[in-house]
């Protein structure tokens, strides 16, 4: 574990990352303290690192899915991924242009640190990937709601709707969201019977990285993108080696994911995401047991009221009823009055 400045990175609450097209920041707000990780380093020719051990960082936690896919040097990677999502040639990608990687957030509630890596093609279409380790709640309709903000920041008032071109969103989850028996799940506007395509402009994307354990009974074990999405839920090195011998894209992936990994800032920025993904599924854990602990004596109280009711009916008193189910004299009156 990583300490500075006499205290655990672990135990402090990181607030912010913001990762912008160079560089991320990672602010923590419990000693005012500010720690920059400068991404301007070329992690293709860096020969030297600070760190030689083992340690191969998770391409699933989203500012390290941010080094692989959505820095400049990388194109030729992220252009092999979105290939394989899209199923297109990488000559469609020729040119493409990593834009703004965050789309505006004015809903400050949405606290989870979400990463996007958004792109421009040569014909104007725009693509927006995101992977969301932590589950969320309404994630279609969160979907399309910053899908709308992407197609509608195209145009200025006074523009012509023809000026609007397709959006493309594309969610790697590490939590299923869609019940379809398929890892990767594609999604357009179409007529219900005839299945006609009302417009081109939308087109969403949900590949669930847990579903991969069912390999074996999906529906779509075929997709080219399955090799990319195993490396990214890989656990080992020894798994993402396996993936790198059979794919020169996910070779070069992992070499990047190797030197990124020896980096002493870029670990010490890993180590504090993963703090707060950890802090933030320790609170929902907590608060879901509270929820069912709550359930729990609610279901208890009804459950003893329904005895109550059952005994009042067989025509038992009012203190025999009191003493069998621990009742108070005013909450047996009221089950009477309920029952007449």
């Amino acid at each position: 574990m990583i300490i500075q400045n006499g205290r655990s990175l672990h135990s402090q609450y990181i607030h912010e990352v913001e990762f912008l097209m160079q560089r991320i920041k990672i602010v923590s707000v419990n000693d005012g303290k500010r720690i920059y990780y400068d991404m301007t380093t070329d992690y293709r020719d860096l020969d030297k690192f600070n760190i030689e051990d083992d340690f191969i960082m998770s391409p699933k936690v989203d500012f390290v899915f941010k080094l692989i896919f959505g820095d400049e040097k990388n194109k030729d990677i992220l252009i092999a991924f979105l290939s394989a999502v899209l199923r297109v040639s990488t000559e469609e990608f020729q040119g493409i242009k990593l834009i703004n990687t965050e789309l505006l957030r004015e809903f400050r509630e949405d606290k989870k640190g979400i990463l996007d890596v958004r792109v421009e093609t040569k014909h104007g279409k725009q693509i927006d990937i995101e992977i969301q380790i932590l589950p969320t709640a309404f994630m279609p309709e969160r979907t399309l709601f910053y899908w709308s903000k992407m197609y509608n920041s195209q145009i200025i008032p006074g523009d012509t709707y023809d000026k609007l071109k397709k959006c493309i969103t594309i969610n790697v989850v590490d939590f299923e969201c869609v019940p379809v028996d398929k890892v990767h799940t594609t999604y357009h506007i179409t007529e219900d019977e005839t299945g006609y395509k009302l417009t081109d402009v939308l087109e969403v994307h949900f590949l669930e990285l847990p579903k991969l354990k069912r390999l074996d009974s999906i529906k779509d074990s075929a997709d080219p993108i399955l090799d990319w999405l195993q490396f990214i839920n890989s656990e080992s090195k020894e798994g993402m080696i396996m993936l790198a011998e059979k794919n020169e894209n996910i070779k070069t992936a992992y070499e990047v994911l190797q030197r990124v990994s020896k980096d002493k800032e870029a670990r010490m920025a890993y180590e504090a995401r993963q703090a707060e993904i950890m802090d933030q599924l320790t609170r929902e854990k907590t608060a879901k047991q509270a929820g069912i602990e709550e359930g729990r004596e609610e279901g208890r109280e009804e459950g003893v009221k329904d005895v109550a009711k059952n005994l009042i009916l067989i025509g038992l008193d009012m203190l025999t009823v009191m003493k069998a189910t621990g009742l108070t004299e005013e909450d047996i009156k009221s089950i009477k009055d309920e029952l007449h």
